[in-house]
């Protein structure tokens, strides 16, 4: 394909966290590849990240690592040295990003439109998305291709998961009993229900005949979750934290039916390879981070907890607040998630 004034020859695109986020991106990326086949796709993530997404098929990966501090940005401004790109996607807002943006040479730099614009971002491009309120996340990342003249038509994922993981998480969860999957541990604590209360959705599906898995990762953290979940269970689940990888947990999340985790990464994941998730927002807005293609199965606790800590209903707080306060969560009882477990299971005819 030859280059045109509207076909750039390549774009770099910047957006190193997190999971969930990342994933949000899988979709531009296949817009932009499906538009213009032939178009060099740079993209700059980080190094956890990577490990998702970095076998995307026609993109080239930067690596950056953030816990290398200024050094993880002068190897991203050395990868990069001698290319100038047609367009640079400046999809992350935060302090760090913008000044690693600054490295990075292209003639058109596309970020976020004023609102949703934050620590100097204003300085590092040239040109702004659409201004949008209500907007899910995936919907905002997807409309930095308007400013090339696309549109985001279709949403698909497609991330590759290696016949590995596919034949780990066989082993793991074999045969199709009707599967529950826990994430329980999100990275921001505040966003995370009680151990107690996850055991207890947990013993109901157990009793309803499914299977029940505790998924996670390695981290300090999330085992001593995992460890008073498991403590507080009648019924031991099986605990699969610190077992897997990303691509051994997409397998797991495919060959599961339903999520029981609040906004973190792996709820986006699951929403990826189609597996409903009975989301648990309090703390953050479902319409804007929880899970894209189909919300039926949270628990929104998000308006209650605005009036309740803010004095002021969802509509009249600003567009993607988040109210990460202590006790937030506990407005979620164990009932609200076991009726949407219940409702979810009977949807798939699984009860």
């Amino acid at each position: 394909m030859t280059p045109t004034p509207t076909t750039p020859a390549s774009i770099c695109l910047l957006r190193t966290s997190a999971i969930g986020d990342v994933t949000h991106v899988v979709p531009l990326v296949r817009t932009l590849q499906q538009a213009w086949p032939e178009v060099a796709l740079t993209w700059v993530v980080g190094k956890l990240e990577r490990k998702l997404v970095g076998d995307l098929p026609g993109v080239t990966f930067v690596t950056f690592d953030k816990a290398a501090g200024w050094s993880g940005m002068r190897a991203v401004h050395q990868a990069l040295r001698g290319q100038r790109f047609d367009a640079l996607l400046q999809m992350q807002v935060a302090m760090r990003s913008n000044l690693l943006s600054l490295g990075i040479k292209a003639k058109r730099r596309i970020g976020y439109d004023r609102a949703r614009a934050r620590d100097l971002h204003g300085l590092v491009i040239n040109e702004r998305i659409p201004a949008r309120r209500g907007e899910h996340v995936l919907d905002a990342i997807g409309s930095f291709c308007e400013p090339l003249g696309l549109q985001q038509r279709q949403v698909r994922w497609d991330i590759p998961v290696p016949d590995e993981a596919h034949a780990w998480a066989a082993t793991q969860l074999p045969g199709n009993t009707p599967t529950l999957l826990v994430s329980p541990t999100s990275s921001h604590a505040l966003r995370n229900w009680r151990p107690e209360r996850y055991a207890a959705v947990m013993d109901h599906a157990n009793a309803r005949g499914w299977r029940v898995a505790l998924v996670g990762g390695p981290s300090p953290i999330e085992r001593d979750m995992a460890d008073a979940v498991l403590a507080a269970c009648k019924h031991a689940p099986l605990d699969l934290t610190g077992k897997d990888t990303l691509k051994r947990l997409m397998a797991l999340l495919g060959r599961a039916h339903l999520l029981l985790t609040p906004d973190s990464g792996p709820m986006h994941m699951a929403n990826a390879v189609g597996t409903k998730v009975l989301g648990l927002h309090a703390a953050s807005n479902p319409d804007r981070s929880g899970p894209y293609s189909d919300r039926r199965w949270c628990v929104n606790k998000y308006d209650e907890a605005a009036r309740q800590y803010l004095g002021k209903p969802a509509s009249e707080i600003a567009w993607g607040s988040k109210i990460e306060k202590p006790g937030v969560m506990d407005l979620i009882t164990i009932n609200d998630a076991i009726e949407r477990y219940e409702a979810a299971a009977h949807e798939m005819g699984l009860l």
